[in-house]
């Protein structure tokens, strides 16, 4: 990913419902040496409805399993399951490039609920 990379095309506001986005926390993390780029096998909760789900994440130059754990992060929880080596990822993990084109992790500037809904 670059910064400089052009805009999506425009979607309408129904379109964009589609895609949930939603906000868990972090309950684990480690070291994922299976897979093709350095990444972190994640468990993250979101809440009663949704429950916890894994996700594979590629953001070990900005950070290490053991100060991820009660992070909060945003995550797609409705795209289907993804086979990322011998692990089965359920939620995209969201986040920007930074200058670099590194994984920062997006994240609430305050506690909120987990399962809580982007809109």
């Amino acid at each position: 990913m670059l910064i400089s990379e052009m805009p999506s095309p425009e979607i309408s506001f129904p379109d964009f419902e589609k895609v949930d986005i939603r906000v868990g926390t972090i309950v684990a993390a480690e070291r994922f040496p299976e897979a093709r780029k350095p990444a972190f096998k994640l468990r993250i909760d979101f809440g009663p409805e949704i429950g916890e789900k894994r996700s594979s994440a590629q953001i070990t130059d900005h950070y290490a399993p053991e100060t991820l754990v009660g992070r909060q992060v945003a995550a797609v929880v409705n795209f289907p399951p993804r086979q990322v080596g011998p692990m089965m990822s359920e939620v995209l993990t969201l986040g920007f490039p930074d200058a670099a084109g590194k994984v920062v992790l997006i994240s609430p500037t305050a506690q909120v609920p987990n399962g809580g809904r982007l809109f």
